[in-house]
């Protein structure tokens, strides 16, 4: 098992401009939802979650600044992180999501580069994936230490719903929250970053990865004619468990990319009744787009900062943590963290 250890983090998001502050904002329940600049069918304001930076970017260069916040945070959060020997895994986007930016792609990375004054070991790459990027990237930088050698490996994580095409195609699916429509999400938009690394042995607790599972849903959010069962979300996190050894009785929370909408809860539902066999009283699940609303590829690494603050400030419901995640084209990733001591062989 090749566990990893999440050593530091950054943020920015519509409650806070920083990991902490975003972090404080999620643990306290406090959002940023305010009327936007676009109206819904019925004729109202629509709401939404924007990042309150200091000057009026929009489109790609609000993305490239973001993003460039969250990951010198991270950087300067975790010392002794090379970033020239450290790859970027970038999260963004996937590539059929509704009214795209162009040029999310390397060079939005090496603008990002541009943006902080470093460049990154070649190895860096961006991830399409929308909400399931941060998953993959942990997946990839498990490989990137354990079998390419690097010490430590950047996840990050930017995206944004706030574009009108987006918005107008997801109104027309009644896929957003309008005053026509509550079975929807919240737009939001932001960037987050871990650093990842090794366990290395001390006697002060590290959150860990320790499992890793995907799958693939075949009832999407927006099929019509397949029932939906979990099955996609089921296996990710049967996959985690194997991987670990566990049963999923021994997590004692869970930190989800849940945002509003009545299938992924019900997913999400399903998926417990089918992975759970032993009675928990308790097994709460979180989900931070409560408070930043729906932001896309930045969740992932969004959620692994959130389980960073409460392992580190004991106020999660245990040391072992369940994250899941899931993006509309039916893939589906778990994996289980653990704040724990790392002893020496």
């Amino acid at each position: 098992m090749n566990a990893l250890c999440i050593l530091g983090s950054g943020m920015v998001s519509a409650v806070g401009l920083s990991a902490p502050a975003s972090c404080a904002a999620i643990r306290c329940a406090i959002d940023n939802f305010q009327e936007t600049r676009f109206i819904d069918r019925g004729g109202e304001w629509l709401i939404a979650a924007s990042v309150p930076l200091e000057q009026p970017w929009r489109g790609r260069a609000k993305l490239i600044k973001m993003a460039a916040r969250a990951i010198a945070e991270a950087l300067q959060s975790a010392p002794g992180v090379d970033p020239a020997q450290t790859p970027l895994l970038l999260g963004v986007a996937e590539l059929e999501r509704p009214g795209r930016l162009e040029g999310l792609d390397i060079e939005l990375l090496h603008d990002i580069e541009r943006e902080l004054g470093l460049a990154f070991h070649p190895s860096s790459n961006v991830i399409a994936r929308g909400r399931v990027s941060g998953a993959v990237a942990l997946l990839n930088a498990r490989k990137l230490i354990y079998q390419g050698g690097h010490r430590h490996v950047l996840i990050a994580g930017v995206d944004s719903f706030l574009s009108a095409p987006t918005l107008a195609a997801f109104e027309e699916r009644e896929r957003l929250l309008t005053s026509q429509n509550s079975n929807g999400f919240i737009p939001g938009e932001g960037a987050a970053a871990v650093v990842i690394g090794a366990p290395v042995a001390s006697e002060e607790p590290q959150l860990a990865c320790l499992g890793l599972g995907f799958g693939m849903e075949p009832a999407t959010v927006e099929s019509e004619d397949i029932p939906l069962r979990a099955e996609g979300l089921t296996q990710a996190i049967r996959a985690a468990l194997a991987e670990v050894g566990c049963g999923l009785e021994q997590m004692d929370y869970r930190v989800t990319d849940l945002s509003g909408e009545q299938y992924y809860f019900k997913e999400a539902s399903l998926a417990l009744s089918r992975t759970l066999r032993v009675r928990k009283e308790f097994f709460h699940i979180w989900h931070p787009a409560d408070c930043i609303g729906e932001v896309g590829a930045a969740i992932g690494p969004a959620m692994l900062a959130v389980a960073l603050a409460a392992s580190r400030k004991a106020y999660g419901d245990g040391p072992n943590i369940l994250c899941h995640l899931g993006n509309d084209a039916g893939q589906r990733a778990a994996a289980l963290l653990s704040y724990q001591s790392v002893r020496a062989a």
